[in-house]
């Protein structure tokens, strides 16, 4: 009986001394907007620091579910629902790996994880997001297992902008001056580009190209825009998207599809590649294309700057 308890101070002890010198805190990797969409990626950097005297030694696991959860409360105190790969994860017959890390007083281990790999995340709304973090691993779905809480931080998650959304722009061709970029996913934006095509509204299938790169891909325009002062080629990208409107020039970008089905999404932190299927309409036939936009991020807004085009016959 004395052995027991023996065990079980042990066990408390240990809990207490991790309490006491392990510190959790979170912040945001790139803040931004996030919404309910599955291509907004919520990124947090979990920072896990020694803050006492001596060596402190933990558990990570591969499967970072087995190491970490998170926990958002709304309005209303009410938990968030786990996601299904968390569901999955947590709930698999798998042998779980991990590794022993030693933290010396002072030292910090840092990661970043994404919170809709925990959470679902499919309800708009204001919630209070922390992080518990379990030295030893978890061996239960719920937070009975010894664990730190990080500190709190705010987190808005806006309506999803998908397609049914995005069908309506926010503005018509004559009022143009409250016209703005706004943080939206790279597929988000491709869906937004070809929707103004379909409605002729030029300013709004404008926003999202960037037309500098686009005129300095161009052979004839190139040179040209090199060698102008900053005034000379702002007229050139107005010449530009004229030349656009007209048809004139790359007339792949601006032909007017009749459908599209955005195919495939992939992106890193600042470069996207979009795989769009695209019909065009002709008198008893439809011409199918897929076509594939590169974007580039530059303050969390998404600008295509190239794209390639495949022809894959008719219908």
């Amino acid at each position: 009986m004395k052995k027991i308890i023996f065990t079980f101070l042990l066990l408390i002890t240990a809990h207490v001394t991790f309490a006491q010198n392990m510190q959790i805190s979170i912040g945001y990797y790139d803040k931004k907007v996030y919404y309910t969409d599955a291509y907004s990626e919520i990124l947090v950097r979990i920072n896990i620091t020694n803050s006492g005297t001596e060596t402190l030694y933990f558990k990570l696991a591969d499967i970072h579910e087995f190491s970490l959860d998170f926990i958002a409360l709304d309005t209303k105190n009410r938990n968030m629902e786990h996601s299904s790969q968390w569901l999955r994860n947590i709930n698999s017959n798998t042998k779980v790996y991990f590794r022993d890390i030693s933290l010396e007083p002072g030292e910090t281990y840092s990661f970043i994880e994404n919170v809709k790999d925990f959470l679902a995340c499919d309800t708009a709304g204001v919630y209070v997001l922390s992080c518990a973090f379990f030295p030893s691993l978890r061996h239960k779905s719920d937070l009975s297992d010894a664990h730190i809480l990080s500190n709190r931080i705010m987190l808005e998650i806006k309506p999803s902008l998908g397609p049914a959304s995005l069908g309506m722009l926010p503005i018509s061709e004559t009022n143009l001056d409250i016209l703005q970029a706004q943080a939206i996913s790279p597929d988000q934006v491709i869906t937004y580009m070809l929707n103004a095509r379909q409605k002729s509204f030029w300013e709004q299938f404008f926003l999202y190209l960037d037309m500098e790169e686009l005129i300095q891909k161009n052979p004839t325009k190139a040179k040209q825009y090199k060698a102008e002062s900053e005034m000379g080629r702002m007229r050139l990208i107005e010449d530009f998207k004229q030349q656009l409107r007209q048809e004139k020039i790359e007339q792949n970008i601006v032909m007017l599809p009749s459908d599209f089905k955005i195919e495939r999404t992939t992106y890193t932190d600042t470069e996207a590649e979009v795989r769009v299927i695209e019909w065009f309409a002709y008198n008893g036939f439809k011409e199918k294309k897929r076509y594939t936009y590169y974007l580039s991020s530059r303050d969390g807004i998404w600008t295509v700057y190239d794209y390639v085009v495949e022809n894959l016959g008719t219908e």
